[in-house]
Formats: structure tokens, C-alpha cells, sequence
């Protein structure tokens, strides 16, 4: 799937055709180069989530954690990766990245190149391309 926008305001409607096309999925592997708003589509989807925690790159934590309420009154917890900084996939074993994988949490990991080899069958891939100043688009593979 392919969705073009020209601003932040449209990203809650590329937040609506994630879920809608990812379903029960909870895992999502964001690739784009520095600058693509991987940390700002996260934001969104916080945010459309009813989650009010400040959302903020994990580049020096590694992972963030996120928690809210649902619309559906149910507790919502998002996991944000970074793995830019990790060298090798053992390090991202030594961080417990299979915990984050196979939890019911959704989790978004930016820079996923160095797990592809640990990474479930059932993770939505995103890709984000600059187009312009503020236009981008996102591939849900």
C-alpha cells in the first residue's frame, strides 16, 4: 500500500490505513533516511492512540515506552526502538529484543537492518520517502 501526503496534518489518515492494513499486526519495522519523521509518525500514532506520554527519539535510550488509554478504556503500550547505534545482532539480543518482538505491545523499530534475521514472519514493513520540503510517502509492505 502507498500513501502520499504533503504535511503533519495528513499523517493521522496514514495512522487510520496502517491499522486498517496491518489488522491484528502490532510490529512494525520503519525504515527512511535521517530526516523521513519515522520518530514523527510515531508521535501520530501515539497520539491517535489517546496516548499523552511525550514521544521522543530513542536514538541514545534505544527503546522508549509509551502508555495510555485506548478509546476502548483498554491500557495501550507502544515500544519505540532506535537500533541506529547497535553494532551486530547480538547486541540487539543483549537489549532483549526478542521480548519486544513477541509482546502483545505494538512496536515501532527504526534502522531494523542489522535483526532481519529475528524479526516474525508477521511485522509490517514502512518505508518513508521524502518528497519535497514536507511531502512524503509511505509503503506499508
Amino acid at each position: 500500500m502507498e500513501i502520499k501526503i504533503q504535511g503533519i496534518d495528513q499523517l493521522e489518515q496514514v495512522v487510520k490505513s496502517l491499522l486498517h492494513y496491518a489488522g491484528d499486526r502490532r510490529k512494525f519495522l520503519l525504515k527512511g533516511d535521517l530526516g523521513a519523521g519515522k520518530t514523527t509518525f510515531v508521535k501520530a500514532f501515539c497520539a491517535y492512540l489517546g496516548i499523552e506520554d511525550l514521544v521522543s527519539s530513542p536514538t541514545f535510550s534505544i527503546v522508549n515506552e509509551y502508555h495510555g488509554i485506548g478509546e476502548d478504556r483498554k491500557a495501550v503500550t507502544v515500544f519505540h526502538l532506535d537500533l541506529y547505534r547497535l553494532k551486530n545482532e547480538h547486541e540487539a539480543l543483549d537489549i532483549g529484543i526478542e521480548d519486544y518482538l513477541y509482546d502483545d505491545a505494538y512496536c515501532f523499530i527504526e534502522w531494523p537492518q542489522i535483526i532481519e534475521g529475528l524479526v516474525p514472519d508477521d511485522v509490517v514493513r514502512i518505508e518513508i520517502e521524502m518528497e519535497g520540503d514536507s511531502g512524503r510517502k509511505f509503503l506499508f509492505l
